[in-house]
């Protein structure tokens, strides 16, 4: 039960907050502040001050408009502040993350009364690692004979005139306080193979070992972590500490409240998350390599000891495991019927997957050969990088000097990271499934690899209910999932099976204060062409694309297939053309600029777009008055990890048709239309060109899912 002096605490907030900014209270938020302040507020503590109990867990879908943040935080954070817990808000976007650090909190700190103090928590990967700039500066003169050595390892350092230019910069901006070494806050948009160069992973950090460890930036950032109310982070990062137990990097679950915001993203995260995957022919490589330098090593430093005879093992390990990724290449190959397709984004992926995740039994004795040589590897690095530890800590009788080690950590710890990579995947690979679960999806792709081809073994899970149930819902003191597309067909039960909420957990929708039949139409139109015609439906787009959209100023026209896509564009009128902006030519976010500035000189703009400009593209007023869907956003049927859960879900008697392609469909549905009303002010028509809505048994269910706009049907 909420107690009287918190309800009454929230409610002070929201009624300060809405008179300071002079707004009138939305419905659909008041809703939402309840319903999380009602589980989040009643939850129990034993006397150490954990959960007793059920999970406690709130899902709310709240439409575009609601003003999500603002309700969960005034309910949140004097929830969790009350129970002495920290609360860690995590999102899907970096987009998103920064709009509450920089925008929704400080507002709420202004405008509230609440008294809070918030950091932003992010991976070492987003930070500059000082260590790397220094030798980067330094190329040339001071690089030492084993960075050479590695060089092939990702360690090469070729520094043109561009970036010296820009890390000299860098070095600049650092020693006067003009930025703090995080890549977001950097000026200009800096190129990953650039940035890349730049930072550091837990495998290669000398952590306090290392000379620039006062001026990191990662730590600093970490330090003023342990002191706040609330952290921002990101669904992977959450992923990330769950996965080494939890309280590693973020608070201990059992003292957390989480706020999962874009929570319709997390199944898949995590699934992301638990996913392995290797290329045979650069393994092959790189174990050729390492076999090659770590000889060349001990002929430069004869070591004594443990260090130089676990060094020694190595090129032998390496030479034999060499041989078989070599085996599996071959056996692979010839075992592989690689089947054109393309994955959600439109990328060319010729896959092979193994029907039921099932792995022919050569194929698996194989793999498990590789398992075994790739722990032995992973255990000899684990043991050298212990051993270059106790060295930087000054351990004398190692034969290596501490300065050596530092410099030697950050290599082996690489090493290390490959070889567990590659155990973990073989591991996955080859492990029997038990019995009631649903299997991995284990497939190969064909992949590209310079002049060459490779072949690409992947093990994923196809489902992360468990995983999610097992580590975060049961240990959690709290959670709240929110997202505008959390329910699927009008119901949950899509979302309870991919995020594997408990049976108590608590459900609800809150109505987007968008007044949709006012604001928009749905028309669907008669092409006289079935999608599932793929030509005679394309040629129809080309067709009556030019007049469906006359008139408006920004249109976004979506497609689930980049074939398609192309098609289409291919086939229009060479000056129409000239008016459509298509995804892939230049970043995303060049071409929502590049069309938000045609539309601001009044010009027509029209873009064409996939999967990603379906969702989480923000685009009001006439930036977009007119969404035109190619054809109800059916998954890509060769995607592994889906084909694998419907396959299970066949041999269990389900429909995987009606249990998973169309609520998936329907849901992807929802969030396209999503693009049309971003602001309360925004008028305009959705057309999608797709009749089996009303042609199909399953089209009025996903006709009913969607937004109540008004309705101009053929």
């Amino acid at each position: 039960m909420l107690s009287p002096e918190l309800k009454s605490q929230i409610q002070g907030a929201y009624s300060r907050f809405l008179e300071a900014k002079s707004l009138k209270p939305r419905y659909g938020q008041r809703l939402m502040i309840a319903e999380v302040a009602k589980v989040l507020g009643a939850i129990k503590s034993n006397d150490e001050g954990h959960r007793d109990g059920e999970p406690a867990v709130v899902a709310i879908e709240a439409g575009t408009g609601t003003g999500k943040t603002v309700a969960y935080s005034l309910a949140a954070i004097p929830t969790a502040k009350a129970a002495g817990k920290r609360l860690v808000i995590a999102t899907a976007t970096v987009a998103l993350q920064e709009q509450i650090v920089h925008k929704d909190l400080p507002d709420l700190i202004r405008n509230s009364g609440l008294n809070f103090s918030f950091a932003l928590a992010k991976g070492r990967g987003r930070y500059l690692c000082l260590s790397k700039l220094d030798g980067l500066l330094q190329e040339g003169q001071a690089q030492s004979a084993t960075a050479q050595l590695f060089a092939d390892e990702g360690f090469r350092i070729d520094v043109d005139e561009q970036s010296q230019k820009l890390f000299t910069q860098m070095i600049e901006k650092l020693a006067g306080n003009r930025w703090d070494g995080d890549r977001d806050s950097w000026p200009e948009a800096l190129e990953d193979a650039d940035w890349a160069r730049l930072t550091t992973d837990h495998s290669q950090c000398t952590n306090r070992h290392c000379p620039n460890f006062q001026q990191c930036s990662f730590y600093k950032a970490r330090e003023g972590m342990g002191k706040v109310d609330v952290i921002v982070t990101n669904h992977d990062m959450v992923l990330a500490d769950l996965a080494l137990g939890g309280g590693a990097v973020l608070p201990d679950p059992r003292e957390t409240l989480y706020v999962f915001d874009e929570g319709h993203h997390l199944p898949d995260k995590a699934i992301g998350h638990f996913a392995h995957f290797t290329r045979l022919r650069s393994t092959a490589d790189w174990l050729g390599q390492v076999e090659k330098n770590l000889t060349k090593l001990l002929a430069q430093h004869p070591l004594p000891g443990d260090l130089g005879r676990l060094i020694e093992s190595v090129p032998e390990l390496a030479r034999e495991l060499r041989t078989q990724q070599q085996f599996m290449f071959t056996a692979c190959e010839q075992i592989a019927d690689f089947k054109a397709g393309e994955d959600m984004e439109g990328r060319e992926r010729p896959r092979h997957r193994f029907d039921g995740g099932l792995v022919p039994e050569h194929l698996r004795e194989l793999g498990i050969e590789l398992k075994k040589g790739f722990a032995k590897l992973n255990d000899v690095f684990t043991r050298l990088t212990e051993l270059l530890k106790q060295a930087m800590d000054g351990e004398g009788g190692l034969g290596i000097a501490s300065h050596q080690a530092e410099e030697w950590y950050p290599l082996f710890g690489s090493l290390l990271s490959r070889a567990q990579g590659n155990w973990e995947l073989w591991t996955a690979f080859t492990t029997e499934d038990p019995q009631d679960s649903p299997p991995m999806a284990r497939w190969l792709t064909l992949a590209e690899s310079g002049a060459l081809f490779d072949i690409e073994v992947n093990a994923s899970p196809i489902l992360a209910a468990e995983t999610l149930r097992r580590n975060l819902w049961n240990v959690a003191y709290g959670a709240l999932v929110t997202s505008a597309t959390l329910t699927a067909l009008n119901s949950f039960d899509r979302y309870r099976m991919r995020a594997g909420l408990p049976k108590a957990a608590v459900t609800a929708v809150v109505p987007s204060p968008f007044h949709h039949a006012e604001a928009g139409v749905l028309r669907v139109p008669d092409l006289k062409a079935d999608p599932r015609d793929a030509a005679a439906h394309t040629a129809a787009i080309i067709r009556e694309l030019p007049q469906l959209v006359d008139g408006g100023r920004g249109t976004l026209v979506l497609f689930s297939s980049r074939k398609q896509m192309q098609d289409v564009f291919d086939g229009l009128d060479r000056d129409w053309r000239k008016r459509v902006l298509i995804q892939g030519n230049l970043s995303k976010q060049e071409t929502l600029n590049k069309h938000k500035a045609r539309v601001d000189d009044g010009e027509t703009s029209v873009l064409f777009g996939l999967a990603s400009f379906a969702e989480g593209v923000d685009l009001p007023g006439a930036y977009c008055e007119h969404v035109v869907i190619a054809k109800i956003p059916f998954a890509v049927p060769d995607d592994p990890v889906e084909a694998a859960l419907a396959e299970w879900i066949e041999a269990r008697g389900g429909n995987p048709f009606m249990e998973i392609a169309v609520p998936d469909a329907s849901l992807r549905l929802v969030q396209a239309c999503g693009r049309l009303l971003r602001t309360e002010a925004d008028r305009g028509t959705i057309t999608l060109l797709d009749r089996r809505v009303v042609t199909q048994r399953y089209g009025k269910a996903i006709l009913n899912a969607l937004p109540p706009f008004r309705r101009e049907i053929a």
